[in-house]
């Protein structure tokens, strides 16, 4: 069955928002976990906007399912994954004036970088993940550079399937199609396929039926609904959604 990683950056949005103590995203990862969750993802920016390196360190102590740091692939960032060891550390691309991640990681345009990056992540015992976009030439690209998992950027299926209404559409099937396309191409390169972003309780079902799919990482559709539902059952919610999926 497709396991669940939540994403709670956005509960430490809110936090920083004031530059407060609450709400606390330790607290949102016992919630989490409470609902169903089987991972924990956080992405520590380099300008630090809602991730605190002390959320890291204390989320990493009390967390009882996989811990997913999410990163960009400099010196900094590769020494604090050393240090804090979660179980996943995901390389994605950052820019400081974005307001969430806007593409895939180009592994092919750096892959020497990124080989490096890889041996010295699964040299401290952690796997290493790479956010790409359904691309071949960057599929065949994280095989080479060493990466276990690829995580496929699902932003253009969602934004299609938002724009027309539902995955039926041409449109939004393409983009399911390319997601799909991509997942079996990282499955026969011997790497886990997982997918994440802008997945919400509408457009989730058709991404959680693809074959062998392993993970999805999904958080602000998740924390939003929370605001009204709680955290718990808001994973629950998306839990269900998940098995339904696969058991069709």
């Amino acid at each position: 069955m497709t396991e669940l990683g939540v994403n709670i950056d956005h509960v430490a949005t809110v936090r920083q928002a004031r530059r407060t103590y609450e709400p606390d995203p330790v607290w949102a990862a016992v919630e989490a976990q409470l609902g169903g969750a089987d991972g924990i993802t956080v992405h520590l920016r380099e300008d630090r906007r809602h991730i605190q390196d002390h959320d890291v360190e204390r989320i990493k102590e009390m967390c009882h399912v996989k811990l997913n740091l999410e990163m960009a692939a400099t010196d900094e960032m590769v020494g604090i994954a050393c240090r804090i060891k979660p179980h996943l550390a995901m390389l994605v691309p950052e820019g400081r004036m974005e307001v969430t991640t806007e593409g895939g990681l180009d592994v092919a345009g750096q892959l020497a970088r990124l080989k490096d990056v890889v041996s010295r992540l699964r040299d401290a015992g952690m796997v290493a993940s790479a956010f790409i976009d359904a691309d071949p030439k960057q599929i065949d690209a994280a095989a080479d550079a060493g990466f276990t998992v690829c995580e496929v950027h699902t932003g253009p299926y969602a934004h299609a399937f938002h724009k027309v209404g539902g995955a039926t559409d041409p449109a939004a099937a393409r983009e399911l199609q390319k997601v799909a396309d991509g997942g079996q191409r990282i499955i026969d390169a011997g790497m886990q396929f997982n997918a994440g972003h802008a997945l919400n309780y509408n457009n989730v079902t058709p991404i959680a039926a693809l074959p062998g799919i392993r993970e999805l990482h999904i958080g602000h559709a998740i924390i939003s609904r929370a605001v009204f539902i709680g955290l718990r059952e808001a994973v629950r919610s998306m839990k269900a959604l998940m098995v339904e999926a696969a058991s069709e």
